[in-house]
């Protein structure tokens, strides 16, 4: 949900909540009106919105009670608040630090575990600067250099097995210049040729490190796994890039 329709829509929920004396109990929407159905759907978009926040802090085991959270709520539309703005701010502050730093501790542990587990593995190679590699199938072309243009096709995955970017879904394989993207890329294809399809695991520091990516997608210090074939390294740059 973009902020401008989330903003319209948590707006336009408050005046509904205002407007009823009680509980609307929505019977059958399925042979409700155009204009009821279209309420419901502006509902639904925003319970969806706040159950995904909850469960994110559910998932780092920061449990908020989601009848005081519905409590609020009902009190702020109608201008009963019993918290001003400033400390609403800095309590809301607090709690995505708290969620951010227990994310942060779980990647990093969760991380070391697997990569530890995955040296031990048969056919994982492990180069000097801590890369993980695995062949899946050799290539027979050439091998990239950092400043070369390459196309791939990829799916990356935290340690959990959740996917967070792949080619494939998209449909269409990525071109970017090799030197321009995290430097596990860049090291890891530098051993490829084109072909060939190979299964990395890249520390945190050879990855984004510290910094939270793709919306939160990624968390801080998340060590991630990337299966990638080098379809073929470019003679020039794709337009745009």
């Amino acid at each position: 949900m973009n902020i401008m329709f989330k903003s319209f829509a948590v707006s336009a929920l408050a005046l509904a909540i205002v407007g009823c004396s009680e509980p609307y109990q929505v019977q059958d929407i399925e042979q409700a009106s155009d204009d009821d159905r279209q309420a419901y759907a502006l509902g639904t978009s925003v319970g969806q919105y706040v159950k995904e926040n909850l469960d994110m802090q559910e998932e780092s085991e920061i449990m908020l009670d989601r009848d005081i959270v519905i409590a609020a709520f009902i009190d702020a539309v109608n201008d009963n608040s019993q918290m001003d703005e400033e400390t609403t701010g800095e309590l809301l502050t607090e709690l995505r630090t708290r969620v951010m730093e227990v994310r942060e501790g779980a990647a990093r542990s969760e991380g070391e575990a697997y990569l530890a587990e995955n040296a031990e593995r048969e056919g994982v190679q492990v180069t000097d600067s801590g890369l993980q590699y695995e062949v899946i199938r050799e290539g027979d072309g050439e091998r990239p250099e950092a400043s070369d243009f390459v196309q791939v096709h990829y799916r990356g995955t935290l340690v959990s097995g959740e996917v967070f970017d792949s080619s494939y879904d998209r449909g269409e394989p990525a071109s970017f210049p090799l030197d321009r993207v995290i430097s596990g890329w860049t090291e890891g294809l530098q051993l490829m040729s084109e072909g060939a399809h190979y299964r990395f695991v890249i520390p945190s520091d050879l990855a984004y490190g510290d910094r939270e990516v793709g919306g939160g997608s990624i968390p801080p210090h998340s060590t991630l796994i990337f299966e990638v074939e080098l379809l073929e390294i470019l003679d020039e740059s794709p337009e745009g890039l």
